[in-house]
């Protein structure tokens, strides 16, 4: 079985990373001449292409593989000296998740206060949409993610976490002046609160009353933070999918009237990591357990 060299490896992930064979030289103190050697001996090796060569270079599927065993081989390393009592003093482990707007804005930032304190961890978290948090985990980008996906990306393993409810809510004021008729027309014209352009639940949702067809307005407002979103919706500046552990408040008092409460969207959460024996991991991934289990459904 052919081996893949580590040295090679490891200049392939500083390529990525730092965007240039120029700028991974720099990182690596080594030649760019000697970057493209590692990478062409690397690609013959595995009979591959892995990288495309454009600015700042893109891994090709190929390389987004290597890419994520080069994290994990880091990852294995530091923890290899930590246990051994070669870390630098006091330096901690980095610890990268991708995490859903909705989850960052609830549940998911108090987790992280019950991680224990040691091995000293240092989060770096990427906010990406539920449906596509696990794309970060297959590129190699993030060591963990909460995701909607149930099937476990390669070399990684999967827990279900629970179910973000989401409530159709507007204000009494809003339905008042634009939510006259039965639900589902008047919904399908009415002012909407999306996230951003890629938001799908609110027209999901219309789809769901109508059996299908069409979907939310096309006069529609992109809040892109979770707390901006409610907000808008509170301010009356249109309807939206709000997720009822963020917005229980506000209804409770109210300010917003779920309008089907009969009719929510369950969208289920999981919790993806690579399938390494690390303490880091292991230690968030019981914190977060444990935190998506008292707030979620």
């Amino acid at each position: 079985m052919t081996d893949l060299p580590l040295d090679q490896v490891r200049t392939l992930l500083a390529v990525v990373d730092e965007g240039t064979f120029d700028a991974a030289a720099a990182a690596l103190h080594v030649t760019p001449s000697a970057v493209s050697q590692r990478v062409k001996a690397l690609e013959q090796r595995t009979g591959r292409v892995l990288l495309l060569r454009t600015k700042p270079v893109r891994p090709t599927e190929s390389g987004e593989i290597v890419v994520r065993f080069a994290r994990q081989l880091a990852r294995l390393e530091r923890d290899t000296r930590a246990e051994l009592g070669m870390s630098t003093e006091g330096e901690p482990t980095r610890v990268s998740v991708a995490v859903n707007a909705d989850s960052l804005a609830t549940w998911f930032l108090p987790a992280l206060t019950h991680v224990p304190p040691e091995p000293r961890l240092c989060f770096e978290l990427h906010r990406e949409d539920e449906t596509r948090t696990a794309e970060l985990l297959r590129e190699g980008l993030v060591m963990a993610a909460v995701t909607s996906a149930p099937d476990a990306v390669t070399g990684c393993s999967v827990r279900r976490l629970g179910t973000m409810r989401y409530l159709a809510a507007a204000t009494p004021g809003f339905t008042g002046r634009h939510l006259h008729g039965p639900l589902p027309d008047a919904l399908a014209h009415a002012p909407v609160v999306t996230f951003d352009r890629r938001d799908d639940l609110q027209d999901a949702f219309v789809r769901r009353l109508r059996r299908g067809a069409g979907g939310a307005s096309a006069v529609r407002h992109a809040v892109p933070t979770s707390e901006g979103f409610l907000d808008a919706v509170a301010a009356g500046l249109g309807w939206g999918m709000v997720p009822e552990i963020q917005a229980d408040g506000l209804l409770r008092s109210g300010r917003l009237v779920a309008l089907a409460p009969e009719l929510p969207l369950d969208v289920p959460l999981y919790w993806q990591q690579w399938k390494l024996d690390s303490p880091a991991l292991a230690a968030l991934a019981e914190a977060v357990a444990g935190a998506a289990a008292g707030a979620l459904g």
